[in-house]
């Protein structure tokens, strides 16, 4: 990498450790950063790739009371990083990929080190900001709250740099090195945990509210190619969004009188 392309890509690993925690421009899921990465380095499209199967990965992630989720800001960014120094010479743009997929889950749970270390040195931060507080010191507080952010931000930002650094071609060598059974193992448990966060996201939503949704998007992603058997789901799919809004209205209408009997009717009379 170039002094440019190590410096964008610190940033977007800076930005991603600090999203870790703010959660408000998503900067630290998969998607975003892989993507980021892939863009300032000139492999967009791997970044892409590697980023919505990682995204496929985190979506069973959340922190769940004192249960803390898998890093997937650490996860994304060291495996996109690895992506990209494995692509300098490799031929095999699949196996790069699908190694760095890979690689991300043990980096993910390598990041919860970092994530618990943070936390430890954020507590007194927080004892300084409460006599800051109790002195008025309003200006103080403020700067603690900045520099506990920012370590959040490097907790993610040192490892990135410190990755740029490697040689690519220590890289293509180690994954050069790899015999056909451990990269084709690593291809299929990849493939395998991606299955399993869908599974947990599937397992959450699964309401007969929201299963009609479900299939109508998998419905939509096609629609470019619509067979009658899709027309077909998504007819299915909106009558039933048509009857859950019909029963909904009944039962919150306190009686038939205060509605037509006409859901999509009685919401368009709304407005």
């Amino acid at each position: 990498m170039s002094s440019i392309q190590i410096i964008l890509v610190v940033i977007v690993a800076f930005l991603a450790g600090m999203e870790g925690i703010l959660d408000e421009f998503q900067f630290h899921q998969p998607l975003v950063a892989c993507t980021l990465v892939g863009l300032v380095t000139g492999h967009l499209t791997e970044g892409i790739i590697l980023g919505g199967s990682l995204q496929m990965i985190a979506l069973g992630w959340a922190n769940v009371g004192a249960a803390v989720a898998p890093d997937a800001a650490l996860a994304s960014v060291a495996s996109a990083i690895i992506m990209v120094l494995g692509l300098g010479n490799a031929a095999n743009t699949t196996t790069v990929i699908s190694t760095a997929i890979a690689v991300a889950i043990p980096l993910s749970v390598a990041g919860l080190f970092l994530t618990m270390l943070c936390r430890t040195i954020a507590v007194p931060m927080v004892h300084f900001m409460d006599s800051a507080a109790e002195a008025g010191n309003f200006k103080a507080v403020s700067g603690w709250h900045i520099a506990a952010i920012c370590m959040q931000g490097a907790r993610i930002a040192i490892p990135a740099a410190a990755l740029c650094v490697i040689p690519p071609e220590a890289v293509t060598t180690a994954l050069g090195m790899m015999p056909a059974w451990l990269s084709d193992g690593m291809s299929i448990g990849g493939g395998m945990v991606a299955a399993v966060g869908y599974a947990m996201v599937i397992n959450m939503m699964a309401t007969k509210e929201v299963w009609p949704f479900f299939a109508l998007g998998f419905c939509l992603a096609a629609i470019g190619q619509l067979t009658l058997i899709s027309l077909g789901v998504i007819g299915v799919a909106l009558a039933l969004i048509y009857l859950g809004l019909k029963d909904m209205i009944k039962n919150n209408s306190g009686g038939p009188s205060s509605s037509s009997g006409d859901p999509l009717g009685d919401i368009l009379n709304d407005y």
